[in-house]
């Protein structure tokens, strides 16, 4: 065990110590990837600020409490987190644990499943074994050691081949306390096999209380697939959200993120996107908005494959009182990926002197025939323009609310999905005192250059 590892002692034993008697069904090989991720995590240990991939991010919220494996919670009930009949399919797990009484099943087109993993577990977990953990890579990130060494339930969803989900799939991922902090490890399988095109939406919220999400999304599409995906962080304020999704993309596929944080006090989210085949096409789209002591660490990575694939990404962050972020955001242009054209951008809105960001943009390019570029902003609300909406009658207050709601709304009004786009529109509206009708409502080209 390496020394960071040993300094960290019991809180390592809780958070590996995955009750065996939990394990649905009987899967050597997934006893095999289980017991591999817990030998992993043992050895490296948690990230210390050392780690420069984590060197802008505190984790004394999770290093120094002794977690325990959540338990279900029956009392619980999705409240307002449920988007209702907004979405078609609804499947809501509390404290990582599959609640069929609060889920439910729409309408789906043939063959398609959308299950929970313990369910496909316990039935047979065919499909699953050349998928899980084969994407999220668990020797380079300790926490997705951690949640592949604690893999017990979570969502599984598949596609075949030439399907149309009309209606979101919604995700929801609910955590209560009501003792001691816990730490649950959700996960989440998404394949797609060849012309696919659905939307789905990952909910994780909780009320209040400290705990620990450890969340890893796997999602797999073949050829010719368009999958919007929306990623929204409503967690406590006292909680701690670390959560990897990795993307495989194969040809002239189409992946849009839109991942929103507007909860937690510590968040790490790293989007990894491969483009594995020519002319795949990925959009990532976020919007951080933080205040108190929350903070907000966003990495993400365009791994361009293959040649003739574009990306564009454009991340937003609404910064107050006394919140930090991070920003790192990488394209890497493998050496065979002639003609990527890939842009990102990074804005960032400080509400405070007492706010601050960090903000890393990186190009790696191997390949010659390409078009890259990379840009970051950090700054106060623009005063001249909150004169000239004095100007027109509103008050201080007022003009600066305004320019905050018209800034997260560049972002807001590409997704997609209403009901997730009405729900983070309805709390910025909250946050800044702004009326209801007052709306962005032009939704924009998802694929809308970032300039």
């Amino acid at each position: 065990m390496s020394q960071i590892a040993e300094q960290q002692g019991p809180m390592l034993t809780n958070l590996t110590a995955a009750d065996a008697r939990r394990i649905p069904g009987h899967h050597p090989w997934l006893d095999v990837l289980r017991r591999t991720a817990a030998a992993r995590f043992e050895k490296v240990g948690l990230p210390g600020p050392r780690d420069e991939q984590w060197r802008f991010t505190n984790l004394s919220s999770v290093t120094k409490k002794p977690f325990k494996l959540a338990r279900p919670d029956e009392s619980a009930v999705a409240g307002e987190f449920s988007f209702g009949d907004a979405v078609g399919t609804e499947l809501v797990f509390l404290n990582g644990h599959y609640a069929p009484h609060l889920s439910k099943l729409g309408d789906l087109p043939r063959n398609v499943k959308v299950a929970s993993l313990s369910d496909v577990l316990t039935s047979d977990g065919r499909g699953l074994e050349q998928v899980l953990g084969q994407y999220a890579n668990l020797a380079k990130n300790p926490f997705v050691a951690l949640n592949t060494a604690n893999i017990f339930d979570g969502a599984f969803l598949y596609f075949p081949k030439n399907t149309t989900v009309e209606s979101p799939i919604h995700l929801l991922f609910l955590s209560t306390v009501t003792g001691e902090p816990t730490v649950s490890h959700p996960r989440v399988v998404i394949l797609a096999e060849d012309n696919v095109e659905a939307a789905v939406v990952e909910t994780y919220a909780g009320t209040s209380g400290e705990y620990f999400t450890n969340a890893v999304t796997e999602i797999v599409l073949g050829n010719d697939c368009r999958i919007d995906h929306n990623k929204l962080n409503q967690e406590s304020v006292q909680a701690s959200h670390i959560a990897t999704m990795q993307v495989s993309l194969g040809r002239n596929s189409q992946f849009v993120s839109h991942s929103t944080t507007l909860g937690a006090k510590l968040t790490r989210n790293d989007l990894n996107c491969v483009m594995a085949g020519e002319r795949a096409y990925a959009t990532l789209n976020g919007l951080v908005v933080i205040g108190g002591d929350q903070h907000c660490d966003n990495h993400t990575l365009l791994d361009h494959q293959e040649p003739n694939c574009p990306s564009h990404e454009l991340y937003k962050h609404v910064i107050s009182s006394r919140a930090t972020a991070v920003f790192k955001g990488q394209i890497y242009v493998a050496q065979k990926a002639q003609k990527t054209d890939s842009k990102q951008n990074s804005k960032t809105l400080l509400l405070s002197p007492h706010a601050s960001m960090n903000s890393m943009p990186a190009l790696e390019i191997y390949a010659d025939d390409v078009k890259c570029t990379h840009g970051s902003t950090t700054g106060p609300v623009d005063e001249d323009q909150v004169f000239y909406l004095q100007s027109r009658g509103l008050t201080l207050d007022a003009a600066r609310h305004l320019m905050t709601y018209a800034f997260a709304a560049d972002v807001t009004r590409r997704i997609k999905v209403e009901a997730v786009r009405a729900r983070i529109e309805d709390y910025l509206s909250a946050q800044h005192g702004l009326p209801q009708d007052l709306r962005i409502n032009d939704l924009g080209a998802f694929d809308e250059a970032v300039t």
